[in-house]
């Protein structure tokens, strides 16, 4: 899946001109704030979510060991200054080994992670972590037998970024939100998944799904969604891709509330728990600075140009026919 298109696709979001936030100071806890601003209201009075965000940030989903949980304002400054060089000169910074390939933006916080105070995932359960060792080794040994054990991103069926917990990747972590009184559309650039999330009251119909099932309401200026019926098919909550770890399943059982605050014109504090008793030997949670950018976006075009994929399991049977016939590998 590396091929031309996910680096046009890629280079040309890394330098989407992002709106930095203005006149903004951060709070003790990290959260940015602007002095005597309130969010503007839609026509049912609620605040006004609507626009284009991205979650791309250059702080880490877990806390490095030893890290402090917060920057000083000189270090973030330091931090974020550094960074803003480096992606001038090179617009995939640390690709594959940071949150968020264009790491533009720089949280007070060390990790997305604020629960546990160690700000990383809790260990799995025996049972999960068991179930993950089995399906680890059967993607090593069969992983090119046919394209369901391959992994749900190579599938392109569903990626970290689509949530819930919306969860930032390598690159494309942008989003629009559509808001009327009685729904909230959220499309996720990668994949172009959508959640349309009812606000009138609806039960939870039950019906597993990729994303689950999303029900929202307003606690005063806050936007919440309670998410249940997951499939139990998504992958491993995490920055990496294209090396299997998205075989750590969540339970089908796994709850997930998300909390959306507008906290100053240019952000958006996303806030998520994650309840997976079935994966996780305790809940955890996190928060993510959304910042405001320019729209559209670019249609993300995965199943429509994975050719890739089709390729490696060619490959795949080649060789196999080679070694049949006892000539030669034919491919790599």
């Amino acid at each position: 899946m590396l091929n031309a298109r996910f680096f046009a696709l890629a280079i040309t979001i890394c330098y989407l001109d992002l709106t930095q936030a203005t006149g903004q100071t951060l709070a003790p806890n990290g959260k940015a704030k602007v002095a005597g601003w309130k969010p503007s209201r839609s026509n049912d009075g609620h605040p006004d979510l609507q626009g284009y965000w991205t979650n791309n940030t250059a702080t880490p989903l877990q806390r490095p060991d030893g890290a402090r949980e917060f920057l000083t304002p000189d270090e973030l400054k330091a931090r974020a200054g550094g960074q803003a060089v480096q992606n001038r000169n090179n617009p995939f910074p640390n690709l594959f080994g940071i949150v968020g390939g264009d790491a533009r933006y720089v949280m007070r916080r060390t990790s997305i992670i604020t629960d546990p105070s160690d700000g990383k995932i809790p260990p799995l359960t025996p049972e999960a972590q068991t179930k993950y060792d089995a399906d680890r080794e059967q993607h090593r040994l069969h992983y090119l037998n046919g394209p369901e054990e391959m992994t749900t991103f190579e599938r392109c069926l569903v990626v970290v970024t689509s949530g819930p917990p919306m969860l930032p990747t390598a690159y494309n972590n942008n989003y629009q939100i559509v808001q009327t009184r009685d729904y909230v559309m959220i499309m996720t650039e990668m994949m172009h998944d959508v959640r349309i999330i009812p606000l009138d009251g609806r039960p939870h119909d039950g019906i597993r799904q990729w994303m689950g099932d999303s029900r929202g309401h307003w606690e005063g200026a806050t936007l919440v969604v309670e998410t249940t019926s997951f499939n139990g098919k998504r992958g491993y909550f995490g920055p990496l891709l294209f090396n299997g770890d998205d075989l750590k399943r969540h339970d089908e059982q796994m709850r997930v509330i998300e909390r959306f605050t507008r906290t100053t014109p240019e952000i958006l504090l996303y806030q998520f728990l994650v309840n997976d008793p079935g994966t996780y030997t305790k809940p955890w949670s996190g928060e993510i600075e959304m910042h405001a950018q320019n729209g559209p976006i670019v249609e993300y075009a995965c199943h429509e140009g994975n050719q890739a994929m089709e390729l490696i399991l060619g490959g795949a049977r080649a060789d196999e026919k080679a070694a049949a016939e006892g000539g030669p590998k034919k491919a790599q």
